[in-house]
């Protein structure tokens, strides 16, 4: 027989009963990451509370990206979404993106520069060098620029700083109660699928998307809490922005013809090159303000000003453009709608949002 603690008698496994091996505790730890735990409902019951409060900070910047919009292109004080477009300020709307780029650019550098970028890649960074914890001065800087970036006219959506900033609170929560770096990551994502939840009303779109994005797991012990943010979230945002859909369409056909899938397909084939298009229009627009001889801070202020000329020549093109969106989902939009957005609101979208201003957009880098 193999000496005791010898390699030979190592990798045999003992046995309580002959021919049943004995559970080691590796056996354990392999599948424990499956298994759900009393400290599930720990995690779960903090993620409703984010939840719920990613449901009011995503109600309370689209308010405030309202507000903004209301104050610098119509200079009255309201916080309805409304469209920029039906402004009546002539070539002098050029100035508005300038003057929000200016402030976002003074506050990303004497505030944090953290604020800059579109929202999802900053929560995957978090989440991937920093252990998932986000730094306050983001969870609070964040919203605010974001909403003077858009209210100013910026072509972006609210979607990313929603993200971020509901994820920014989870992650707060977690560092406050000192939880694990996995279980910190949890609440990140589920703070930033609550806030993606509320805006759209769309709980399992919004956590699906979520977990390909930022979770990086399909486990119990991280699903389940998500889960749980965004149908609080989406409950809550009921009581708050309404019932209806943010996008209404017509009433259409449930099944709409061989012609009509194949129709689907090719679209999907033009939009996937297209979106690869407009990812190396942002890629050089960043080299290209890299090369640039001037501080960043500078930046946002002359993607602002692509921003006001593309504006100018196309109202439509400014702002967060929901109403752009409904249009066009209607299916009569005019052509000039369609190749303003096609051309113009993709140029000035690409190029501010390589300057480095707070923005947002559901892009994965």
């Amino acid at each position: 027989m193999p000496a005791e603690g010898s390699p030979e008698s190592e990798s045999k496994p003992t046995s309580s009963r002959a021919g049943h091996p004995a559970h080691h505790p590796q056996h354990h730890d392999h599948l424990g990451d499956f298994t759900a735990t009393p400290r599930l409902l720990a995690i779960s019951a903090l993620a409703v509370v984010v939840g719920g409060v990613a449901a009011y900070v995503s109600y309370g910047l689209l308010e405030l990206i309202g507000f903004f919009t209301n104050l610098f292109f119509f200079q009255r004080v309201a916080t309805s979404l409304v469209s920029p477009a039906g402004h009546h300020l002539g070539p002098w709307v050029i100035a508005i993106p300038v003057a929000g780029g200016l402030v976002v650019g003074v506050m990303a550098r004497y505030g944090s520069d953290r604020i800059r970028g579109h929202g999802i890649p900053e929560a995957i960074e978090a989440i991937l060098m920093s252990g998932s914890r986000v730094d306050p001065k983001v969870a609070l800087l964040k919203p605010i620029s974001a909403a003077i970036s858009i209210g100013s006219g910026g072509p972006f959506g609210a979607e990313g700083p929603i993200i971020l900033t509901g994820g920014a609170f989870g992650s707060l929560v977690a560092q406050f109660f000192h939880l694990t770096s996995a279980e910190r990551k949890t609440l990140l994502v589920a703070g930033a699928a609550a806030g993606m939840a509320a805006t759209f009303a769309a709980p399992l779109a919004s956590t699906l998307l979520a977990v390909e994005l930022l979770l990086f797991e399909l486990k119990p012990r991280s699903v389940v809490p998500v889960a749980l943010a965004s149908i609080v979230a989406t409950t809550i945002r009921r009581h708050l922005m309404g019932m209806g859909p943010i996008f209404p369409v017509a009433v259409h056909p449930a099944f709409i013809g061989y012609d009509g899938l194949l129709g689907c397909a090719f679209v999907g084939l033009l939009a996937g090159g297209f979106s690869a298009l407009l990812t190396g229009a942002v890629y050089a627009a960043e080299d290209a303000f890299q090369r640039l001889h001037v501080h960043w801070m500078w930046w946002p202020a002359l993607g602002g000003l692509v921003i006001g000329v593309g504006g100018w020549i196309f109202p439509q093109a400014l702002g967060v453009g929901y109403d752009v969106i409904g249009t066009l989902l209607t299916g009569d939009a005019p052509l000039k709608i369609v190749l303003g957005v096609l051309i113009i609101k993709s140029l000035i979208w690409s190029i501010s949002l390589g300057s480095g201003t707070s923005g947002g957009v559901l892009r994965r880098c």
